[in-house]
């Protein structure tokens, strides 16, 4: 049986300690992004009221988490994406082409009813797989 190393990635935001998770997670070549929303470094949400602009900064937290597990968007096989307004998926989905429309992962889109906090309207998930079997 093989063994993978099994690597997390931190992004020092108070909830992973408080909720035991991490951004992302890889496993030999696979990387597991958690759900990711539209907050900036600085822990500010980034885009009130805007789906689209939400999209882009869960895509840029997602890059990140990527890049530092040693992949990058090229290599996402699969999103998931959670918003609270169903009617606008259009701005979720102009986001998600601008940063996947070369890869064309996977992708789901479900509505909720609200995410942790009241002003997020997007949070989006990714797996990859990073390298060339």
């Amino acid at each position: 049986m093989t063994e993978f190393k099994r690597s997390k990635v931190r992004s020092g935001a108070p909830w992973e300690s408080v909720v035991g998770y991490s951004r992302a997670v890889r496993v030999g070549r696979f990387v597991a992004v958690s759900g990711s929303a539209a907050i900036d470094t600085g822990g500010t949400l980034v885009g009130e009221g805007d789906m689209y602009a939400q999209a882009k900064q869960c895509i840029e937290v997602i890059e990140t988490a990527l890049e530092t597990a040693g992949g990058r968007l090229a290599d996402v096989v699969r999103t998931r994406t959670f918003v609270t307004d169903i009617e606008r998926w259009a701005d979720v989905g102009r986001a998600h082409q601008e940063a996947f429309g070369d890869v064309m992962p996977a992708t789901s889109m479900v509505e909720v009813s609200r995410l942790i906090d009241p002003g997020m309207l997007v949070e989006i998930e990714a797996d990859a797989i990073i390298g060339d079997d």
